[in-house]
């Protein structure tokens, strides 16, 4: 079992498993279904990220001339590996953030690291680094060093879909995994060396965040920084990388709207809204947050969200039965209980739930599926992205006002329309100010561009838009 793992307490730098610079820090790591102490592990400091970074920095020349054969045959061992120890990782990640073993972090948690690596794997295949255009030769090469800066709430998800494109393309990288959610990434880091990844080219140092954070955001020998986070988070970074210009490649917030169109079938969109907002305990950042209803339909609506939201049981994360665990960790807890808090002080109307913990005598991190509705798109709990299993329902009389009120946000990451209409739905997507929309309860597209507008980042992710993210564009005039 991991948790018994030495490497717990080291880094993985320039290909080595190595003790922590100076005096060593460790951090104990809480698993949210008890609120008991799982294991521990060392913290960094700067000396620490210096020699990650330095490794980077000395392995790029190399790797970044490797060829593309090279780095397929590298891909498909990762994956080989990886896919053998996902039974792990999904156990891993259940200790570390809370998601249903089950339900949830054997079938899709760890799963999508996976499927993450396969698409760098088929999108390197088919990706062209060279383009003739005229006498000119335009060429893609990777971009550098980069650090890679990942959250909580997906921890395999949100790391993968960096690590895998860097990899695929030639960029060598630093990662600082959530202090939070730290032991799949180091199980990741085993992946990575008994893969043969060459030493230097994959770095992992665990931290505080804002500690190292800066660090790896300024430092001169980074020339990339994708961080997967708050919107606070990625304006400070931004700020820190700005003195040498670095990219920022910024995944963020999310306070998605899911229009239900009159002409939907009810049932099925309002069902499909709920269960997608509660999965993952509400820990996503396209989770569909604001269901906007018509007025007339509201009370019907009310009915099927109760029904649903009765239908979903909350517990302990390894019980088989369990759809709904923790919140990942007691400061996110904390938070989401006083944004519940607000909503009734607001005036908004609470269908179900609140702050109360629904595991009696249990000191884990729970909250019951929470519903207001009569929400008016000023109030706090409709702006302010709670992250957490917390649905606001607004009501609306035109679809003219329904698309205002969805992009009435400074967020802009994902959007949901629910119409018996594909063309009605699809008019209306066009219209919303987000980076990505689904359409009738459509799944995710692992291959799409995954990113947002305004201040939900900037850049893309997934398939080959991820390459694209870590690669400089070279003209080569004259060359014929």
């Amino acid at each position: 079992m991991f948790l018994q793992s030495k490497n717990r307490n080291r880094f993985f730098i320039s290909g080595a498993w190595v003790s922590p610079q100076g005096q060593q820090q460790y951090h104990n790591v809480i698993n949210p279904a008890d609120g008991q102490v799982s294991g521990s592990v060392s913290f960094g400091s700067a000396a620490d990220v210096d020699l990650a970074i330095q490794a980077a920095f000395d392995a790029f020349p190399e790797y970044s001339t490797t060829t593309v054969e090279f780095r397929i045959a590298l891909l498909e061992r990762i994956c080989a590996v990886y896919e053998r120890r996902s039974d792990e990782l999904a156990e891993a990640i259940t200790i570390e953030m809370g998601a249903p073993f089950h339900q949830l972090s054997r079938p899709l948690q760890a799963s999508v690291g996976l499927w993450h690596f396969q698409a760098a794997l088929a999108a390197l295949k088919d990706f062209s680094f060279e383009t003739q255009r005229g006498s000119t030769l335009i060429t893609k090469e990777p971009i550098g060093v980069c650090s890679l800066i990942t959250p909580w709430n997906w921890p395999m998800n949100q790391t993968v879909c960096k690590v895998a494109p860097a990899l695929a393309v030639g960029c060598t990288m630093v990662l600082k995994p959530s202090q939070n959610a730290p032991y799949s990434a180091l199980i990741l880091a085993e992946i990575m060396e008994e893969a043969g990844v060459p030493a230097g080219v994959f770095n992992l140092v665990n931290g505080e965040g804002r500690k190292l954070g800066q660090q790896l955001a300024s430092h001169p020998l980074v020339d990339m920084v994708s961080l997967t986070g708050s919107t606070q988070a990625g304006a400070s970074l931004t700020i820190a990388g700005a003195d040498t210009v670095k990219r920022m490649s910024l995944e963020l917030g999310g306070k998605s709207a899911n229009i239900i169109l009159p002409d939907a079938d009810l049932e099925q969109a309002v069902r499909h809204g709920v269960l997608h907002m509660m999965s993952n305990s509400g820990q996503s950042c396209t989770a569909p947050s604001r269901m906007l209803v018509p007025h007339a339909l509201l009370e019907k609506v009310e009915e099927i969200i109760t029904t649903v939201c009765s239908e979903i049981k909350v517990g302990d994360p390894m019980d088989p039965e369990t759809t709904m665990g923790p919140m990942a960790n007691e400061r996110q807890y904390n938070l989401v209980r006083e944004l519940i808090q607000v909503g009734i002080d607001e005036g908004a109307k609470l269908l179900v739930g609140g702050i109360e913990n629904p595991v009696k005598d249990n000191a884990g991190f729970y909250i019951s599926p929470t519903v207001f509705t009569q929400v008016d798109n000023t109030m706090r709990i409709a702006r302010e992205e709670i992250f957490g299993p917390v649905l606001v329902v607004i009501g609306y009389d035109s679809e003219e006002e329904a698309i205002s009120i969805a992009n009435d946000s400074i967020y802009g990451l994902s959007g949901y329309v629910h119409s018996s209409s594909p063309a009605r739905a699809k008019a209306v997507a066009k219209r919303m100010r987000t980076g990505m929309v689904h359409l009738c309860g459509a799944p995710i597209d692992i291959n799409a561009p995954f990113g947002g507008y305004k201040q939900s980042g900037n850049g893309r992710e997934w398939g080959a838009s991820g390459l694209d993210e870590f690669l400089e564009t070279k003209s080569i005039m004259g060359a014929l």
